[in-house]
Parts: structure tokens; sequence; C-alpha cells
């Protein structure tokens, strides 16, 4: 099977399987027009399905047949499929053929072949390909003559143009001289890191079978996989070791070209150190397998196609020309850092069989806690503590790409005022102590607390079964229909558990009213978990997938509630108040287990 990209010139560019190849302006398409950039469309050919994957590099659009395509967007060609390089210009044909076939030619293509059979004749030992045909010069363009023409003499205002046209001659060449010559160092710097990663995997596997570490054999083809929200990429070459080198991608391995925080196109990065690559490269050497962990939930939220992304990881890749393994979290849920999903996944599923060894292993990354002015030079506060996060989960050494590539001393940090491994599950479950939790009287029980701070839990487990009339404005829609049920709750003669966040006064006061109304006593249980405890809670509900009657609550709604918040007192009309602490009662191991991660960073 062979795919090649024949121009209406007869100009064939070959695709191999599954490589990617850039194409734009330039001498192998023979490209002038500067509306074309260099690197102005990413293709790949895929064999199994005998298409090909364009991407957008450039920012004017290309075309494929007669849709458009801008920076960043994706579509396929199939076989006879036109690409039309840019703004409807300039085509490129789509032709698979199997191995004993060879690609239809086109007109021009047929013209070229005739003329190449006339000029080296019969039986063509000098033939030309179609890759190089020959050259020609600009007297070709001209019509000779035998006599030379006559000029006349150049006014003075003539003169004067005239120089200033071979002046911008001459600029414009050497601009383009010396863009010319910067991809020339680009390509032999390409080449160079290519033979280091092919020394560098050649001693690795000469290594494999020595004790100093245990290690599998080689990914022999590059291959993407999606477990859920988790998207994997194990590039050929990559090993199954007991000792993992993890890194997160950005900030940690590439950042912007732009300067900017967030990249601007699918092409906006670059290494952020020189470092880098010769140290990853090293730790191949040694038995390592490295893998990259990254968060990409602008995937989830749609703001980032998967395939641009995937394109991404493989350009990086292309430009380390290093056998890596790349997880990516496109989503909420266990896969996200710094909860451990993606590393359990390597462990259990993605390392072909051999057991990782915690105390040889590591993870590096940017999100690492640390403050205002960190270093020198006005370094900003890093944005999250999820890196340090996710290897303090896994019980791993941690270091910061600064600490790791460049040598420098370790910064000061700060990690998060909750920490779920210190709660305790034994603690008292109410202050005071010598309080009741239900009453044989008719009352009503108005709960205060941030969402997911356990209160519905709480009603379920220790005050429903004693025969409370349930009301939640989740339920029932609104506060009105809450007050409608416990005034006719009351009337019947039961007790009502209001739960609901009333954070303030007013909201608390519609309840106090009504027991007051009926004669009954009204008493506050204040659930005393900490913004920081209630968010953590809302994460371990989305990772429990078995956890339906609970909806997830957005950051929004958090700070809502903190900004209403008035602490409860007895002079609002409470007979007495509660604090209801948090204590966490697991069903499983592995609930509990999930539970004490960090999962917000």
């Amino acid at each position: 099977m062979s795919c090649v990209l024949v121009s209406s010139s007869g100009d064939q560019v070959l695709l191999e399987d599954g490589r990617a190849v850039l194409l734009g302006r330039g001498p192998d398409t023979r490209v002038s027009d500067k509306k074309c950039s260099r690197h102005q469309v990413k293709v790949v050919a895929c064999f199994a399905d005998q298409d090909v994957v364009v991407t957008q590099l450039g920012p004017n659009p290309s075309f494929l047949e007669g849709e458009k395509l801008v920076r960043g967007q994706s579509g396929k060609l199939s076989h006879g499929g036109t690409l039309y390089l840019v703004n409807q210009l300039y085509p490129f044909k789509v032709h698979f053929t199997t191995s004993s076939a060879k690609p239809a030619s086109s007109p021009v293509q047929k013209g070229i072949k005739d003329a190449n059979r006339t000029k080296n004749g019969k039986n063509g030992t000098e033939k030309q390909s179609l890759w190089s045909p020959p050259k020609r010069s600009i007297k070709d363009f001209f019509a000779s003559s035998p006599t030379k023409s006559l000029k006349r003499p150049l006014s003075p205002e003539e003169e004067r143009h005239d120089a200033k046209r071979h002046r911008d001659d001459e600029v414009r060449n050497k601009a383009e001289a010396s863009e010319d010559e910067e991809e020339k160092r680009a390509e032999e710097k390409l080449k160079q890191l290519q033979e280091l990663a092919e020394t560098t995997l050649n001693e690795s596997s000469k290594k494999s079978s020595q004790p100093a570490f245990t290690a599998s054999s080689a990914c022999v083809k590059s291959v993407w996989e999606q477990i859920g929200n988790l998207m994997l990429y194990t590039a050929a070459g990559v090993r199954g070791s007991d000792k993992i080198a993890g890194f997160d991608i950005d900030g940690c391995i590439i950042t912007t070209k732009s300067g900017k925080v967030f990249p601007t196109a699918p092409d906006d990065w670059k290494i952020l150190y020189a470092e880098i690559q010769p140290r990853l490269a090293s730790l191949i050497k040694k038995g390592y397998k490295v893998v990259f962990f990254t968060n990409q939930m602008g995937i989830a939220r749609g703001k980032l196609r998967p395939e641009v992304f995937k394109s991404k990881v493989e350009d990086i890749l292309a430009t380390l020309q290093l056998p890596v393994q790349v997880f990516v979290a496109a989503g909420p849920g266990i896969y996200r850092k710094p909860v451990v999903g993606m590393w359990n996944h390597l462990c259990e599923k993605a390392n072909d069989g051999v057991t990782v060894d915690k105390t040889q292993s590591f993870y590096v990354g940017d999100a690492a806690g640390r403050p205002e002015n960190w270093a020198p030079g006005k370094k900003k506060k890093d944005f999250s503590c999820s890196d340090r996060l996710f290897a303090l989960n896994l019980n791993l050494l941690f270091h910061t790409p600064e600490e790791y590539f460049l040598g420098w001393k370790s910064a000061s940090y700060n990690l998060p005022q909750f920490d779920p491994r210190k709660l305790d599950s034994t603690a008292r479950l109410f202050d005071p102590p010598s309080a009741s939790l239900t009453s044989s009287k008719t009352e009503i029980v108005v709960a205060v607390g941030f969402p997911a701070s356990g209160k519905s839990t709480f009603f379920h487990t220790h005050i429903i079964p004693k025969g409370y009339v349930y009301v939640n404005r989740d339920t029932l829609g609104s506060w009105k229909s809450c007050v409608v049920a416990c005034e006719q709750a009351l009337k019947e003669g039961r007790s009502v558990a209001v739960d609901n966040t009333n954070p303030d006064l007013e909201s608390r006061k519609r309840y106090v009213d009504v027991a007051k109304a009926a004669g009954v006593s009204c008493r506050c249980f204040h659930f005393s978990a900490t913004m920081e405890q209630a968010k953590h809670n809302n994460k371990f509900r989305e990772m429990t997938p078995s956890d339906t009657k609970h909806m997830k609550v957005n950051d929004m709604i958090f700070q809502s509630y903190k900004k209403h918040f008035v602490a409860p007192s007895l002079s609002e009309g409470f007979d007495e108040i509660l604090c209801i602490h948090f204590v966490p009662n697991f069903k499983d191991s592995q609930s509990e287990i999930l539970f004490r991660q960090f999962s917000e960073g």
C-alpha cells in the first residue's frame, strides 16, 4: 500500500502510514504564494482506513474539496479527494494504491513522463522522477534574440525609482535567505535529535536484559486509545518498566511561543528548556519509562477538539524524538489530577504487566503551590497545587521543572487547608454532646451549611428514620413550596427536617415564623464543614458513579453561600443550636482510599 499527494503539475508527495508530513510554501510543493505558510497544513495518511487527515496550521484557510478549514480544524480526504493548499488554490489529489499498482497519472504527469522518455531515449537510462523534475533557467522563459535591445537613458526620477526597487529586492532576498537558513538549521537540529533518539533506544535495548531494571518489549506502532474521559497515547518504542519518570506537559515540557498563559493556536508552543530533551533521553537510557500526565478540561468543555490536541501531542514527541507514553484527562472524574486514576491505569493496564516500583519513580510538574515571587524575577504564583498533590497522593518523590531540569533549589509552597487524610472517622458527631438529635415533641429542625457539607446524608441516617418529614428545595422547587410542606406536616402533628443551605437570616426566619405560628419549637443544625471540605465532598461524589442522589455543585454556588452566610444565633428565635461535624462513613475500603486523596489543587 502506498499513498501520494499529486499536484496539478505532477509533483508527488509520498505519505507513510501514520507519519505526519508538513506541507506549505516551499520547493517541495513549488508554492511561492506568501499567503501560504511554510507549515500550512499537517497531513497524516491512514492505510487501514485509506484516508488522509488534514490539520490546518497556517493563518489562511485551506480547503478539502469545498470544505473550508481554519487554523486548528481537521478533516479527512479519501482516495481521489483534493486538498487545496490555501484559498482554493494549489490542488493536491489523494492517491492510494496497492504495492503492485501505481497511482493513476494525470494528464500533466503523463506529459512529463512522455517528455522524459523522449529526452532520455527508449531505455530511459537517465530518466528523471516526478519528485525532481528538470530544472529550467530564466532564459527558458524568453525567446532568444540575435540582437541586443536598445535602451534609452533613464530620467533622474526613473533612476531613483529603479534604485529603490533594487534596494527593496535586496531586503526581500535577504529576508527569504534568512528564513531558508533558519529552516535548514531547524532540519539539521531535528536530524541530530533523531540520531540521538535512535542511539538512546539502541543502547536501552541492549541493556534490557540486565537486572538493573524490569522492562518489556518495545511498542511496535504508535497508537491512541480512549477509555471514558481518558485519552492514552503510546508511541512506538515505548517499553514497560518498573521505574516511571512522570512529567506534566504544559509549563513543564512546553510553554507558549507567544508568551501568553494559554496557547493562541495549536502550534503556539515550544520546548520549555534546552535541557529537557537530553535529560529525558538519559532517563530512557537508564531504563526509565517516560510518561506524561496532563489535565485538559478544555476538551470536555468543547473549547479544544480532541483531534487537535492529539496532533499537538504527536508534534511534541516528534520534536523530542523520544518514545513517550501520554495520559490525557479529558474531563472531570477519577482520571483528573491530583486524583490518581491515570497512574492506576498505567500500573494496572498500560505497563505491559511490569510492576511499578514507586521508590524508584518520581513526578515533575509546575503546579506546585508556590506563592508569589517564589524565585527572583517576580515569579507569579502557581495557578494550583495539583501536580504536587498528585505526587503526594501517590507517595512519589516530587520536583518542579526548575528543580529537575535546571538544578534550582527547592522553593517554598503552600498545601490546601483541608487535608482529607486527617479526617477522623471516629470523631464526635455533634456538639454539645449532651444534646439530643431528635425530640419526642413536634418540632422543626432547620439545617444551615454549605452545599455538599453532609446535610442530606446526616438527615437520612439519623433524623428521617425517626418519623420526621423531609423538606428539601431541590425536590420541591422553591422556598415557598418548602414553607407550605412544613405547615402541612405540622398540622398533621409531624416534625419536619428542612434540608436547605439557609445561609442568611431571611431564609431561616421563614421556618422560625412557621414554628411560632404552630406553637412548636424550632432548632438549628449548623453543619460545620468548611468550603474546602465541602468542595472535596463534591469532587468525591463526581468520582463515585453509584452516587446518583447528589447533584454536582459548581463553584458559583459555593461562593454565593459564603458571601451571604451569617452565623446562626439563638436571638433569631431558635430554641437550640447544634453544631454537626462531618464524620465520614465508608461503604468499602476502595471508597475510603478515593476519599482520602487530595481532589483539589
